[in-house]
């Protein structure tokens, strides 16, 4: 865990970061973006000491990094650069294991986690370990520092635009490859970009920061559905919501309490249920709301008004759950050839039902909110 407290940065008299306080909690990539001179890159720094702050303490773990060795406290936080800083007179295998080798661990341990780390990054060992960073292109360059990063087993990683010079293919895979290392691995990771279509993409909190304040710290799809200033709405892009429909959730685009009935009910009753308001299918659910089946006018219109709604319910019921995106709903909707999904929660109850026309409608929705802004 790193916590940031009452952190304030100044060179003589312009203040650079304003009283800052913000925790990280272990295992989360956190992304710092904002405008140039935002102060993102500076905080990155104070974590390992390359940079002091004016006033204020930051702490990893409990400890106050104030009264640690900067030496020591940068041989156990991996760092990663635009520019790799790999040592241009080393073999990727020297660059690999020159910090391992320093804090002393096992040699063996060492080998193995240098040739894992290679192929976690998409790079052959074999190819690659007995080459100079001068015989490798900028993106396997890059791709050796996001190891040598991971190398030094530690758990928290700063990552500062690491892959901003890198072509849009190979920036994406190495966006994909951290973002499966950091789930698989567990790390703490700070990364600063000014990029936000890669906050989106990485991060599990992103940090959005102006003239040293924090403007929004928040998950990426609470700050694209609920910006939290003008500034920060008009930063991220007024279309980024509509531009990343895996962002749209279940119960964004739902109905909410969809008309539903009860098995015990009869077949007449059902009908005249569907006549009133108006539609042609029901969910069944039971007495603690938990979906059980669905029957349809189609269905049950020339059957016996008598008949109970269990003895002719349509049972194992496809359905997504709340967070489920956009993407899957309509994958899903397109497999099966159905044009609804009801959506139930961790309980399996029913929270709301999706329609094409329920999709379409969150979707104009959002057209009609760009065109009012604009």
């Amino acid at each position: 865990m790193i916590e940031f407290k009452d952190i304030v940065k100044k060179y003589r008299t312009k203040s650079i970061i304003n009283p800052f306080s913000l925790k990280i909690d272990a295992g989360q990539l956190v992304v710092f973006i904002g405008p140039s001179g935002c102060g993102k890159t500076t905080l990155l720094k104070m974590i390992n000491k390359l940079i002091q702050p004016t006033s204020g303490k930051i702490f990893v773990n409990g400890t106050d990094i104030s009264a640690m060795n900067p030496i020591e406290l940068r041989r156990n936080i991996g760092y990663v650069i635009q520019n790799t800083g790999l040592f241009p007179h080393m073999s990727i295998k020297e660059n690999l294991e020159l910090i391992p080798k320093l804090k002393g661990e096992d040699p063996a341990q060492i080998e193995k986690k240098t040739n894992d780390l290679l192929e976690m990054v998409g790079l052959d060992p074999k190819e690659y370990l007995n080459r100079f960073p001068k015989e490798l292109s900028g993106g396997q360059q890059q791709r050796v520092g996001v190891a040598r990063a991971f190398s030094t087993d530690s758990d928290i990683i700063l990552m500062d635009e690491p892959f901003s010079a890198l072509d849009p293919v190979t920036r994406s895979s190495l966006q994909d490859e951290l973002f499966q290392m950091q789930k698989e691995l567990n790390k703490t990771i700070v990364f600063v970009t000014h990029d936000m279509d890669e906050a989106i993409k990485i991060a599990d909190k992103i940090c959005i920061l102006k003239d040293g304040d924090i403007l929004q710290f928040d998950t990426p799809e609470n700050i694209l559905k609920n910006p939290a200033n003008d500034f920060v709405e008009g930063f991220i892009g007024k279309r980024r919501v509509w531009n990343n429909p895996e962002l749209m959730l279940a119960e964004d685009i739902m109905i909410p309490q969809p008309v539903k009935i009860t098995a015990m009910r009869t077949v007449l009753q059902a009908i005249e249920i569907m006549k009133d308001n108006k539609v042609d299918s029901l969910m069944v659910t039971d007495k603690q709301n938990v979906l059980k089946g669905l029957v349809t006018l189609k269905s049950i219109q020339l059957l016996n008004r008598n008949t109970p709604i269990e003895m002719i319910m349509e049972q194992n019921v496809l359905s997504v759950s709340q967070d489920a995106n956009l993407i899957s709903v309509l994958a899903t909707m397109n497999e099966h050839k159905i044009g609804y999904l009801p959506v139930v929660n961790s309980a399996k109850q029913l929270t709301g039902l999706i329609t094409r026309s329920s999709i379409l409608s969150a979707l104009s929705s959002q057209l009609i909110d760009l065109e009012v802004a604009f």
